[in-house]
Protein backbone atom coordinates (compact mmCIF):
# COMPACT_ATOMS: atom_id res chain seq x y z
CA UNK A 1 0.00 0.00 0.00
CA UNK A 2 1.31 3.21 -0.74
CA UNK A 3 0.55 6.78 -0.43
CA UNK A 4 -0.51 8.79 -3.12
CA UNK A 5 2.26 11.39 -4.26
CA UNK A 6 2.39 15.19 -5.21
CA UNK A 7 5.15 16.54 -7.25
CA UNK A 8 6.77 17.56 -4.24
CA UNK A 9 6.87 14.64 -1.97
CA UNK A 10 8.63 10.98 -2.75
CA UNK A 11 6.17 7.54 -2.28
CA UNK A 12 6.01 6.41 1.41
CA UNK A 13 5.45 2.50 1.52
CA UNK A 14 3.80 1.49 4.59
CA UNK A 15 3.67 -2.38 3.75
CA UNK A 16 4.28 -4.14 7.14
CA UNK A 17 7.27 -5.82 7.76
CA UNK A 18 8.04 -9.38 8.31
CA UNK A 19 9.11 -9.94 12.19
CA UNK A 20 11.99 -11.94 10.57
CA UNK A 21 13.29 -9.16 8.80
CA UNK A 22 13.40 -6.44 11.11
CA UNK A 23 16.57 -4.89 12.54
CA UNK A 24 17.52 -6.37 16.13
CA UNK A 25 19.64 -4.00 17.77
CA UNK A 26 23.25 -5.12 19.02
CA UNK A 27 24.04 -4.23 22.26
CA UNK A 28 28.15 -4.14 22.89
CA UNK A 29 29.54 -6.41 26.13
CA UNK A 30 30.71 -5.14 28.86
CA UNK A 31 34.44 -4.84 28.21
CA UNK A 32 35.73 -3.07 31.29
CA UNK A 33 38.07 -4.95 33.14
CA UNK A 34 38.85 -2.97 36.14
CA UNK A 35 37.86 -4.62 39.08
CA UNK A 36 39.33 -7.53 37.88
CA UNK A 37 43.26 -5.66 37.03
CA UNK A 38 42.11 -4.46 40.98
CA UNK A 39 41.68 -7.46 42.62
CA UNK A 40 45.31 -8.91 41.03
CA UNK A 41 47.12 -5.30 41.79
CA UNK A 42 46.14 -5.41 45.42
CA UNK A 43 46.84 -8.78 45.69
CA UNK A 44 50.50 -8.85 43.88
CA UNK A 45 50.82 -5.54 46.29
CA UNK A 46 49.99 -7.31 49.35
CA UNK A 47 53.08 -9.90 48.64
CA UNK A 48 55.45 -6.62 47.21
CA UNK A 49 54.68 -4.67 50.48
CA UNK A 50 54.84 -7.15 53.24
CA UNK A 51 52.28 -9.98 53.98
CA UNK A 52 49.26 -8.09 55.64
CA UNK A 53 45.85 -9.43 56.23
CA UNK A 54 43.54 -6.40 54.91
CA UNK A 55 44.85 -5.88 51.70
CA UNK A 56 44.37 -9.82 50.40
CA UNK A 57 41.06 -9.35 52.03
CA UNK A 58 40.15 -6.24 49.92
CA UNK A 59 41.85 -8.23 46.44
CA UNK A 60 39.27 -11.50 47.74
CA UNK A 61 36.49 -9.30 47.77
CA UNK A 62 37.41 -6.86 44.78
CA UNK A 63 38.21 -9.96 42.98
CA UNK A 64 34.78 -12.07 43.90
CA UNK A 65 32.69 -8.53 42.82
CA UNK A 66 34.62 -8.77 39.28
CA UNK A 67 34.01 -11.93 38.68
CA UNK A 68 30.16 -11.28 39.10
CA UNK A 69 29.99 -8.11 37.29
CA UNK A 70 32.61 -8.28 34.75
CA UNK A 71 32.61 -11.06 32.50
CA UNK A 72 36.01 -9.59 30.01
CA UNK A 73 37.95 -9.35 33.43
CA UNK A 74 37.30 -13.01 34.25
CA UNK A 75 40.90 -14.23 34.23
CA UNK A 76 42.23 -10.81 36.17
CA UNK A 77 39.24 -11.36 38.72
CA UNK A 78 40.21 -15.13 39.22
CA UNK A 79 44.51 -14.62 39.61
CA UNK A 80 43.43 -11.85 41.85
CA UNK A 81 41.63 -14.07 44.02
CA UNK A 82 44.17 -16.97 44.29
CA UNK A 83 46.94 -14.81 44.70
CA UNK A 84 45.45 -12.77 47.50
CA UNK A 85 44.30 -16.11 49.13
CA UNK A 86 47.87 -17.31 48.66
CA UNK A 87 48.91 -14.24 50.20
CA UNK A 88 46.52 -14.47 53.00
CA UNK A 89 47.61 -17.99 53.92
CA UNK A 90 51.20 -17.64 53.64
CA UNK A 91 51.28 -15.26 57.57
CA UNK A 92 48.75 -17.32 58.28
CA UNK A 93 50.57 -20.94 58.32
CA UNK A 94 53.82 -18.96 59.32
CA UNK A 95 52.29 -17.80 62.30
CA UNK A 96 50.91 -21.42 62.95
CA UNK A 97 54.21 -23.42 62.19
CA UNK A 98 56.16 -21.26 64.45
CA UNK A 99 53.93 -21.24 67.49
CA UNK A 100 53.87 -25.09 67.05
CA UNK A 101 57.62 -24.86 66.56
CA UNK A 102 58.10 -22.41 69.81
CA UNK A 103 55.46 -23.99 72.10
CA UNK A 104 57.95 -26.73 73.48
CA UNK A 105 61.11 -24.32 73.95
CA UNK A 106 58.00 -22.32 76.48
CA UNK A 107 56.87 -25.21 77.92
CA UNK A 108 60.72 -26.63 79.00
CA UNK A 109 61.75 -23.04 79.82
CA UNK A 110 58.44 -22.90 82.02
CA UNK A 111 59.89 -26.32 83.64
CA UNK A 112 63.06 -25.43 83.98
CA UNK A 113 62.35 -21.65 85.26
CA UNK A 114 61.70 -23.79 88.76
Amino acid sequence: MTIPTTENSPAIDTTPVPPQERAVPVVAGDTSRSLGITSLVLAIASIVFGYTLIVPVAAIVVGSIGLNREPAGRNYSTWGIIVGAVSLALPVLALAFGLAFLAPFGVLAAFFAQ
